[in-house]
């Protein structure tokens, strides 16, 4: 089943939900990246959240960027969503390797320990949006959880998951962001933190076959679940070789002439993609020009 995501609302519209199911996306990722099992469980669950997020933007021309800036080993990890379910992203460190941590898992909270996790949005203004958070745990969905209650003041609750198989290919990757909506009643509020204690984790609801419908049907089907939209959602990346080139030309005229003068042709990867671009010497030269 290729991926996608889903919108709903709950307890007439006092709730909004958004639910994702991303193998294929995050398996791309680890493809691109050669991610270790605890880079591609990081970057799966930072990748499904900024879809999800993505999901969330209002115009065709917006977009989201996650960072998170750490102290841990995997040093940090970027990801950029649209409006339309295309979601991309890196890791600076794609190979680390942690004992499981205290629950037998993938020490994701590990790997990146103390930083800084922070959220812009490109919505048209002269300048974006940026709000941001300490990590609290690392562990990416209560960071985001974390960063919607103290940067946007929206009680959210956050699923993300990413389990992989023996021979470190995705076995499933999805998530789920919940969020109240001004004025909600308590009774609702009581209802949804009930339900959010006694449901599986992400990656056991998928498992056992759960869609994204089926997520939200599970937490929020006492309080009425509509299922308002679905949209694809893919990891794509829309680099190009004139898109390097613009950034080769932001270079200073003095490095530009460095690395003319050195007479070889330049390789350039896209850090998103790891796409190389190739540029000779009369290419440099134009750039230069």
């Amino acid at each position: 089943m290729s991926d996608y995501i889903v919108r709903a609302t709950a307890a007439n519209a006092a709730i909004r939900a958004f639910a994702i199911t991303s193998r294929e996306l995050v398996e791309t990722a680890r493809k691109y990246h050669n991610t270790s099992p605890i880079m591609t469980a990081a970057l799966g669950r930072l990748l499904s959240g900024g879809a999800m997020m993505g999901a969330m933007l209002k115009n065709e021309t917006d977009l989201l960027t996650l960072q998170i800036e750490c102290s841990g080993p995997a040093k940090g990890l970027t990801v950029t969503a649209d409006s339309k379910g295309n979601v991309k992203g890196f890791a600076r460190t794609p190979v680390v390797d942690l004992p499981p941590n205290a629950q037998g898992k993938l020490n994701v909270g590990g790997a990146l320990d103390l930083g800084i996790l922070s959220v812009m949005k490109d919505i048209g203004l002269k300048e974006p949006y940026v709000g941001q958070c300490q990590l609290q745990t690392g562990e990416i969905a209560e960071d985001l959880t974390y960063y919607f209650a103290t940067s946007e003041q929206i009680p959210s609750a956050v699923g993300l998951g990413v389990l992989m198989n023996k021979d470190n290919t995705v076995a499933q990757a999805g998530g789920f962001i919940i969020q109240l909506m001004p004025d909600t009643s308590d009774e609702v509020i009581e209802k949804l933190e009930e339900r959010i204690q006694k449901i599986d984790s992400v990656t056991r609801m998928l498992e056992r076959g759960l869609t994204p419908e089926g997520i939200l049907e599970e937490i929020l089907g006492e309080l009425d679940v509509e299922i308002t939209d679905t949209m694809p959602a893919a990891f794509a990346c829309d680099c190009s070789k004139v898109k390097v080139s613009r950034a080769l030309s932001t270079l200073s005229k003095k490095d530009l002439d460095s690395i003319i003068q050195d007479g070889e042709s330049i390789e350039v990867k896209c850090q998103f993609c790891n796409t190389a671009y190739t540029f000779d010497i009369d290419e440099l030269k134009e750039i230069r020009a």
